[in-house]
């Protein structure tokens, strides 16, 4: 069985009605602050769920910072594993 990182969100929480547009920016502001190498590609696709759940374009674009460092942050990382070569023990 696969196991469930400790920061993972359920998408179903995502829905929950209730949650303003700030929150949904300070979420996504938190993922930004706190995804790292290891974590980018989950944390990137729950940034995406996230903008999802916003009502207005207005709204995704005051985001828009978040989600292109994180995606800036992808790459990066993508690129550094390419130079690294194969990992040992795998």
């Amino acid at each position: 069985m696969k196991k469930v990182p400790s920061n993972f969100v359920p998408l179903a929480s995502l829905r929950t009605p209730g949650r303003t547009p700030r929150q949904l920016i300070d979420e996504i502001r938190r993922i930004y602050f706190k995804t790292s190498e290891r974590t980018i590609h989950d944390d990137l696709a729950h940034a995406i769920a996230l903008l999802q759940a916003f009502p207005t374009e207005e709204d995704r674009d005051k985001a828009a910072v978040y989600m292109e460092g994180l995606t800036e942050m992808r790459s990066e990382w993508a690129k550094t594993s390419k130079n690294r070569g194969p990992r040992k023990g795998r």
